[in-house]
């Protein structure tokens, strides 16, 4: 169903396919009592969580292990004036166990900083919205 302000909502299963096809989004988090927002690369865990990969000493680690968090992630077409966005809210942990971390060395997904200390964070997948703009073409 299209709404009169031309926007779609997407169910949870389009949201993580959607979620699956792009690379890079943004973590929003607390950082000093104020809303921070850091772009980062992620892939999406078998369980939907969301999970990327950050220095263990990183300002992100220490600011977000154990609260709830948002990441949004998007793909918008200027021209079409369309796309999509989708937030994930959860609590974000990095990972400790021995076995998921060497599963995620694996599996999951690879920072595009260079680091010799990296670890895992997931954000697990407790509510997730989205948005679909179904725009028009703009003007020549």
């Amino acid at each position: 169903m299209i709404h009169s302000d031309g926007f779609r909502p997407l169910d949870r299963q389009e949201c993580l396919r959607l979620l699956a096809k792009v690379p890079v989004g943004r973590v929003v988090y607390t950082r000093q009592a104020l809303p921070a927002v850091l772009p980062v690369n992620f892939a999406l865990d078998t369980d939907a969580s969301v999970v990327l990969c950050t220095s263990a000493a990183s300002d992100l680690v220490r600011a977000v292990d154990g609260v709830v968090v948002a990441f949004e992630a998007d793909d918008f077409d200027a021209w079409s004036r369309s796309g999509w966005s989708v937030v994930v809210t959860g609590r974000a942990a990095v990972v400790t166990d021995p076995a998921g971390h060497e599963r995620l060395l694996r599996t999951g997904p690879r920072s595009w900083m260079p680091m010799h200390d990296g670890v895992f964070v997931r954000i697990e997948a407790e509510m997730v919205t989205g948005r679909e703009l179904t725009g028009r073409p703009g003007p020549d």
